[in-house]
């Protein structure tokens, strides 16, 4: 994990039996990180997005949403490394082609947002963002998924981000982090195309460190 990663994410790893090995918060840093404790342990490393498995596992949150609301117009799935992102994509596509899906992504790491426009995949180099879960760049295997399944990628305000976020937890009463409050930023900006009266937001994530919130005066 980085070193910089929130306390609640690494009270979560710690309660649930997981063992931390500590890294600089950097892409380069993650990967030799990783590289060097497979060949240490002799494990094997499962990429967190940028991998067909997991692809796979996060297209089920479209699959369960589509099946529930079959009219669905649109539907927002939050951006960092794509694997959510792609995977919504492809369930879309598969189960309902002309239905819209659309990246939300902050605009202080928005290397989604330029890859997706100039159709080259973008480094993300000083990723500076409240929503601590989409600083990382997107993947190679989700990049070209994305390019080919998403309408477009949309970038958000961190304003709106803090926002959305506050507005989830005092309507919905759902605690959700700000990375999964992405997606009801663009909404919040306005941003989507006009026409679409029915739009699903995947919020995914609920990792919050409660004694830095970000409206708070300690946040």
């Amino acid at each position: 994990m980085p070193e910089n990663a929130l306390k609640a994410k690494i009270a979560s790893v710690e309660r649930n039996g997981g063992i931390i090995t500590f890294c600089a918060p950097t892409q380069a840093a993650r990967e030799e990180t990783a590289r060097s404790l497979c060949q240490e342990k002799g494990a094997r490393l499962i990429h967190p997005f940028d991998d067909e498995r997991i692809i796979a596992g996060q297209a089920t949150a479209a699959l369960e949403f589509i099946r529930e609301i079959p009219s669905l117009n649109a539907l927002i799935a939050p951006l960092g490394g794509g694997g959510l992102l792609a995977g919504t994509a492809l369930a879309s596509h598969a189960l309902n082609p002309s239905l819209k899906v659309f990246g939300a992504e902050p605009a202080g790491a928005d290397d989604g947002v330029r890859g997706f426009r100039s159709g080259v995949r973008q480094p993300q180099p000083n990723p500076q963002t409240i929503a601590d879960g989409l600083r990382t760049a997107v993947g190679e295997r989700n990049f070209p998924l994305i390019r080919q399944r998403v309408a477009d990628v949309i970038p958000v305000e961190e304003a709106s981000i803090i926002a959305a976020m506050r507005l989830i937890w005092e309507v919905l009463k759902i605690v959700v982090e700000p990375s999964g409050a992405v997606p009801l930023a663009v909404l919040l900006e306005n941003k989507l195309p006009p026409g679409l009266q029915q739009v699903g937001l995947i919020l995914s994530g609920g990792n919050v460190d409660l004694d830095a919130l970000p409206w708070s005066s300690r946040g």
